[in-house]
């Protein structure tokens, strides 16, 4: 009898590809049989999964019951959390504990959280205003202290970012504007194609892994190197300026302008992961993560004006 996998965020960035990977592994989709959870189980993304055997259901990750229902029987359960939807820490963290609770109360083997360092604290205070992370690290802290069987995967900085970043020139070139120096470093990750990588990972280690961070990254990227194999993938210049924190945040909407710029400062110091090193969760992938270069090749069309 196969075992039961949920996953929340089913037609999401990290939950599809979470799923679209274990239904391609040969392994795995024979261990698993897998429930999607989203808020809308008629969409065309939902009903594409549900074609290739997927069990959709639909769950209120704010309701107790609705959570619990969404997770029994399940084996493991890939937890992801949408600070965005609500912009609201108190929401996210309402949320989180929820799936934690009942993964508890329900005797899950294998909670799998998409989570996030704490930047108040890793920065002592000097960058308070990134909720979207602190959020994450506090349901992650709320897991651990519950203890329930449980793995975190961290999501570095999505590649599909930088394309609205680098905006292309009148001169047929393209250029990207920041807020911080070539010191800071970008641990850059395809969401669609490698959240699944790490994932399943972490399933096929589960007993390693259990406790420990997973970083999922392909490798720390400088302005200067993401311009640099930008223009060798396209063959199209391309360039990067700095400008002052307060110009930069004028581009953005004032209720996340701080929170955002706060984010890009976390790239200089301590470091978005706070300065831990990748090869250790390389280690676990049977797969290759995807390179800047192979994104930016394999998504020329999108970077258009």
């Amino acid at each position: 009898m196969s075992k039961l996998i949920t996953v929340f965020g089913a037609t999401g960035n990290q939950g599809g590809s979470v799923i679209h990977t274990l239904l391609a592994d040969p392994v795995l989709s024979r261990e698993f049989r897998i429930r999607g959870i989203t808020r809308d189980t008629n969409k065309p993304a939902a009903k594409e999964l549900a074609e290739k055997g997927v069990e959709l259901m639909s769950a209120d990750m704010s309701s107790v019951t609705s959570v619990a229902r969404a997770i029994q029987d399940a084996h493991t359960v890939f937890l992801v959390t949408n600070y965005w939807e609500t912009m609201s820490r108190d929401t996210e963290y309402s949320q989180g504990k929820n799936v934690a609770d009942a993964a508890k109360a329900a005797g899950v083997s294998h909670l799998i959280f998409s989570s996030l360092i704490h930047v108040t604290e890793a920065t002592k205070g000097a960058l308070p205003n990134v909720p979207h992370f602190d959020g994450k690290a506090d349901i992650e802290k709320y897991i651990r202290a519950i203890g329930v069987p449980a793995t975190f995967v961290l999501p570095g900085y999505f590649m599909s970012n930088l394309i609205s970043l680098l905006k292309k020139k009148e001169d047929d070139g393209y250029q990207m504007v920041l807020p911080v120096s070539d010191v800071a470093r970008f641990p850059l990750f395809d969401v669609v194609s490698d959240t699944g990588k790490f994932v399943a990972a972490a399933i096929k280690n589960r007993s390693t892994v259990l406790g420990k961070d997973i970083y999922e990254a392909a490798d720390y990227y400088s302005p200067s190197r993401i311009v640099k194999e930008f223009t060798e993938a396209t063959s199209k210049p391309a360039s990067w300026a700095q400008v002052p924190a307060d110009q930069w945040k004028q581009y953005l909407p004032p209720a996340m302008a701080q929170e955002v710029l706060e984010n890009y400062l976390l790239l200089e110091a301590p470091g978005y992961y706070a300065g831990a090193d990748l090869k250790e969760s390389h280690d676990l992938l049977e797969q290759k993560p995807t390179t800047w270069k192979e994104f930016v090749t394999k998504n020329k069309a999108k970077f258009s004006p």
